[in-house]
């Protein structure tokens, strides 16, 4: 016993000493703070506020609230990154148990005439017992391999974050695309149906001698034209149901949608707050300040490495020169301490340090960069906001005039006041008008979906805001667990 209370006193006393010169190799972490202009160019608001809900919601179309959800919860990319946020979890306690002392149990049987020293008479050992091996961490290797590896879990966290942020604007633009292909296909129908009825009229005008060939023949084709729109726009539209089908998590299958495009309500004006916040919404940038993070962290596990390794071992149990009287056999003990390092490896262990700087330098500039493409995809997405809007009301008088145009140009020609060129002319007009018009209002829609998602996306359920409310967090600014801090 008295053995035992030694060692756990020499124990406590390594511990101690550890925990009051907290040496550690490495320069500490430091959150940089990039420079940002006051507002964002082209946010016409320029105010403070910014939107943490769930976004997708303010389109009030209860069919993608549906599907957003189901993606949520059976997307393969969110399951894959949760699962990869299981298996970091798992590493962080990997390295905060290697800086621990390990306990472990032997036992060996022999019998010989050697046993480390040669003896005429054979003879029998046997030993059993538990060891002890501690490398204590002095310089603070595993202590930076931990900090790393918190690190390296909380960029895995965010990764996923950024995974659920990309599925809901993809799921969102995909809903839109579908809706797009739909109403093109509503209008190509719908011009079919017209161009028909021109080619039967121009038909019976052609047998009965009062209109030319070349009248017929261009019926004819404005007919195959729209008629050829159909399967295209059908085919697209299977596309992206079996798109938004893996996106969702299922095999193919048709989806359901709600409101058609036409009468799909644009969300309201919301301002794009302080460039400054944006570095606590974008998942993205977390990301990676938090892989940076994580490679300074091995910059002291390199430099810890250039010096010398300190352990303990032990060990108590029980030996006997035959295994019939090893249960009667003496307390055996041992104790001991190593100390092991290098000397002279022509500057490798130097090179190993300089290689992680560099890869520090390198993680920087990665996070500096992440940060200059967050600022830019917020400057895009307003810029797209304001310019969809302004063609889109381009577009509606387009079409309208298109689509008038054509009316009055039939009844001309049904007069016999012009040529059936003009006809087929403004017919391709307004066809064409009434697809860009389609096009636009789907452009317009996604360029909200993409000024979310450069936001940041805002939270994802009720749940998180509440818990993030409770520790004063911005979205996506992802608190660890308590036993991974």
């Amino acid at each position: 016993m008295r053995l035992i209370k030694n060692i756990l006193y020499v124990t406590v006393l390594s511990l101690l000493a550890i925990h009051l010169t907290g040496c550690k190799f490495g320069p500490n972490f430091t959150k940089p703070e990039p420079k940002t202009n006051a507002h964002f160019l082209n946010d016409s608001l320029q105010t403070d506020t910014t939107q943490n809900v769930s976004w997708w919601e303010m389109f009030q179309d209860t069919k993608l609230d549906t599907l957003i959800k189901l993606a949520l919860d059976s997307n393969k990319d969110v399951l894959i990154a949760a699962a990869r946020i299981d298996e970091y979890r798992t590493i962080v306690g990997i390295k905060k148990g290697e800086a621990l002392p390990a306990f472990g149990y032997q036992g060996n049987v022999s019998y010989g005439n050697y046993n480390g020293i040669y003896t005429p008479e054979a003879g029998g050992a046997a030993f059993g017992g538990l060891g002890m091996n501690w490398e204590i961490d002095f310089w603070g290797k595993y202590r930076r391999a931990t900090e790393g590896a918190r690190a390296d879990l909380l960029a895995n966290q965010y990764a996923k974050r950024s995974v659920q942020i990309s599925l809901i604007a993809d799921v969102s633009n995909s809903y839109f695309t579908l809706l797009d292909y739909k109403w093109r296909l509503e209008i190509s129908n719908k011009t079919v149906d017209l161009r028909k009825e021109n080619v039967d009229i121009i038909q019976q005008k052609f047998d009965a001698g009062l209109v030319p060939e070349i009248d017929l023949n261009n019926a004819e084709l404005q007919y195959a034209i729209a008629l050829a729109a159909v399967p295209n726009y059908q085919r697209l539209i299977a596309k992206e149901q079996t798109n938004m089908s893996v996106l969702l998590g299922f095999n193919p299958r048709n989806i359901l949608t709600g409101t058609v495009l036409e009468d799909q309500v644009l969300p309201p004006t919301v301002p794009a707050g302080l460039p400054s916040q944006l570095l606590l919404r974008r998942p993205d940038i977390g990301f990676s300040e938090a892989k940076y993070h994580s490679q300074m962290a091995k910059i002291g596990v390199a430099q810890a490495n250039r010096f010398p390794s300190i352990g303990l071992t032990g060990l108590l149990g029980g030996a006997s020169s035959s295994l019939t009287t090893f249960t009667g056999a003496g307390l055996a003990w041992n104790a001991g301490a190593s100390l092991a390092g290098p000397i002279f490896q022509f500057g490798i262990n130097k090179r190993r340090v300089e290689i992680e700087q560099a890869r520090t330098e390198q993680a920087k500039r990665e996070y500096e960069k992440s940060v200059i493409s967050a600022f830019k995809e917020v400057e895009d997405a307003l810029i797209s906001i304001n310019t969809y809007g302004n063609e889109l009301k381009a577009r509606e008088l387009q079409a309208k005039s298109a689509i008038s145009a054509q009316s009055l140009s039939q009844l001309r020609y049904d007069k016999g006041v012009t040529s059936y060129l003009e006809v087929i002319t403004l017919q391709g007009y307004a066809f064409d008008a009434e697809l860009s018009l389609s096009s636009t209002r789907r452009s317009l829609f996604q360029s909200y979906i993409e000024f979310y998602k450069a936001l940041g996306g805002g939270w994802i359920s009720e749940e998180e805001k509440k818990m993030a409310e409770n520790n004063k967090k911005q979205p996506n600014e992802v608190p660890l667990e308590e036993s991974e801090k």
